[in-house]
């Protein structure tokens, strides 16, 4: 046996990183992660204390420039970072923000009344994460400049470097990521940039907001939205049809007071709320704080919703729309349909849910409440026969939901044995450990058989899919239920659906897509990517959605069977053969087409297979293709496979 040594734990066993060197050690505890998202975070850093000169009223116009070797440039026309001597650190301002954490004009309430970004914690991050940084800071009729070397360390002091217009103000960023830190990739994403300069830019009516890529020639785009949020309204119905004429706006103010009676603060909260109803059964619904979007809602968006569906209700019951026979109106109810964007600025937010993400100030649940309240009701008694379209689309929309509620009793589980057998389709695993189980969803019949003779019968379930499932974008929850191939997976998933929806009873961890990869295949493929993201979306966002890659060629020599994905990859493989071997390649027939061995050893096997897995990055960017790909609309869909279909690489018609 082993020799256990002790080691004893005293003082030196506690480790203490100066400076940046934290950050440089842990950079997912600052940014996230160090692959491309947290690769964009920090341009996010940057401009966000841009964003906060333009809350305080100062600052114009930013620009963001992706420079050819993908470093970044980031000018705003804001008051410029003080340049004066810091009295705590001994150093110049400008040193002491991008070197020293924590230090910036967002913690003592002097600097900004609201921010969003980090400042001082996020300057000195994206400092600490470069390969070197460059600041220049225009006031005083001087430019004044330091440069930083990789790990934030200053190569010189602050010093100026040459004159301006005494009447010019404002601080340019220039950084280059560290590839050290982001080993994955330090390539930016124009259309990432692009989407969250845009949302940006009508978060903050009369901000202009300007992207250029240098690496591209050409390569631009310019944000400016006088009319705010109510233009960002426009843009989520550009592909819908909405079914009353006007946005709802409501923008207000109010005072709180907060904290013991003996030492109570106060401070005004600021809320900003568009509204508009549209054919559609999906609700886009956003909410943010001072600019960061809030996924998991919080108290702003409870406060406007509560007061929404109460509202709602008082109004048709007053117009005997809606009688006392009838249910009151539900959140589902009043949400279907609904483009929605709420933006609350706050002195002072207080973040919690799993991704800290959600606000949780109780005050704003009341101010949002209140301010929502009154210039809804306005809206509506100044509006009757937009307010009749409304209520009537909730009462269309409550109805559904009684027949959803008891074609919802068809998909319960009652027993193993019905589980086993239910519908005649589903083979299922004989493990009952979710982490380990998972499910093929298989094209065919054909294919459904193979891929029960070639599975894993332990943990691997076969659904086969006859035919290709209803378009859920066009459809309530009450007209899916009715379409048996969704309630089948319905049942197998175990979650349930919509209110009475559950994570923790998914029965397995993974979700397998496995159709053709042609025509067909892609649409079958796209349908159920559709019912996961409008259905069960937590179940997406959790990463158990995956998408089997089919083989497209087998390539053989001698003894050896290659299989590979695409034309390139064929490619790759044969320019790596002696120039003497003698090979046959043939295209890989469809998934029906396999026998049981084919299947396993190509796509089942997990040793052997390739899975792409399904993730939603950004919520907003996946409803507007789903709503393009799927929905009511020619023109947006024609327009999207136009735009799109230079990246096609296999057409298979």
């Amino acid at each position: 046996m082993e020799e256990k040594v002790e080691k004893e734990y005293d003082a030196s066993a506690i480790q203490v990183l100066e400076g940046l060197e934290a950050v440089r050690k842990r950079p997912g505890m600052y940014i996230g992660s160090t692959e491309s998202r947290g690769l964009h975070h920090l341009v996010w850093e940057i401009v966000d204390n841009a964003i906060d000169e333009a809350l305080a009223g100062y600052c114009k116009h930013i620009e963001v420039i992706v420079g050819k070797d993908n470093s970044i440039t980031v000018k705003d026309d804001g008051r410029g970072i003080p340049v004066e001597i810091h009295p705590k650190t001994g150093k110049s301002t400008v040193e002491t923000v991008y070197t020293v954490l924590h230090a910036g004009g967002k913690f003592g309430g002097g600097g900004y009344k609201v921010s969003g970004g980090l400042h001082g914690v996020g300057a000195s991050v994206v400092n600490a994460l470069s390969d070197w940084l460059e600041v220049r800071v225009y006031k005083n009729g001087n430019v004044y400049y330091q440069r930083f070397s990789k790990g934030g360390k200053p190569e010189d002091q602050l010093k100026i470097i040459d004159k301006c217009d005494v009447d010019r103000t404002g601080t340019t960023v220039h950084f280059l990521p560290d590839d050290e830190i982001f080993t994955e990739t330090t390539v930016y994403d124009y259309d990432i940039l692009k989407t969250r300069l845009r949302e940006l830019a009508f978060l903050n009516k009369g901000l202009r907001i300007s992207l250029y890529d240098e690496r591209v020639d050409d390569k631009k785009d310019s944000f400016y939205y006088e009319g705010g949020i109510i233009e960002y309204i426009q843009m989520l119905n550009s592909t819908k049809h909405p079914i009353h004429e006007s946005i709802v706006y409501v923008e207000g103010q109010q005072s709180v007071k907060v904290g013991p009676k003996d030492n109570e603060t106060t401070y005004d909260i600021e809320l900003e709320v568009a509204l508009q109803y549209n054919e559609t059964y999906n609700a886009s619904i956003y909410s943010f704080v001072n600019n960061i979007i809030t996924p998991e809602g919080g108290t702003h968006e409870e406060g406007v919703r509560n007061a929404l569906v109460r509202i709602l209700n008082n109004y048709a019951k007053n117009a005997n729309i809606l009688k006392e026979k009838d249910d009151n109106l539900s959140q589902d109810d009043v949400k279907e349909g609904l483009s929605m964007i709420i933006s609350i600025k706050h002195p002072n937010p207080q973040f919690e849910g799993q991704t800290k993400t959600k606000l949780g100030n109780a005050e704003a649940r009341r101010v949002a409440n209140d301010i929502f309240s009154e210039a809804f009701e306005r809206f509506l008694m100044e509006n009757p026969d937009q307010a009749r379209i409304i209520v009537d689309k909730a009462m269309t929309a409550s109805r559904a939901r009684v027949a959803a509620k008891r074609a919802r009793e068809l998909t319960r589980r009652k027993g193993d044995l019905d589980i086993t057998n239910f519908y005649g389709k589903l083979s299922d695993c004989k493990s009952k450990d979710a982490t380990e189980c998972e499910i093929f969803l298989v094209e065919g019949d054909s294919a459904g058989g193979s891929a029960i003779k070639g599975r894993n019968s332990m943990t691997q379930a076969i659904l086969p899919l006859r035919g290709k499932i209803l378009n859920v974008e066009k459809a309530r929850l009450d007209r899916a239920l009715g379409n048996e191939e969704i309630r089948t997976i319905i049942t197998a998933f175990g979650t349930g659906i919509g209110d009475e929806f559950d994570l923790s009873k998914l029965r397995y961890h993974k979700i397998i897509i496995m159709t053709d990869a042609d025509v067909d295949g892609s649409h079958i493929r796209v349908l159920l990517l559709t019912l996961f993201y409008r259905f069960f979306r937590p179940i997406v966002e959790a990463g158990h959605v995956y998408a089997a890659q089919p083989p497209l060629f087998c390539i053989k020599h001698g003894k050896t069977i290659k299989y590979v994905l695409n034309e390139q990859e064929r490619d790759e493989y044969l320019a790596g053969l002696s120039p003497n071997t003698k090979y046959d390649i043939a295209r890989m027939k469809g998934l029906g087409e396999m026998d049981a061995e084919e299947l396993n050893e190509t796509t089942m096997d997990i040793h052997k297979r390739i899975l792409r897995q399904i993730t939603v990055e950004d919520t907003q960017a996946a409803d507007e293709v789903f709503n393009k790909l799927m929905g009511e609309e020619v023109e947006p869909r024609r327009e999207f496979i136009e735009t799109n279909a230079t990246y096609v690489e296999n057409l298979d018609i």
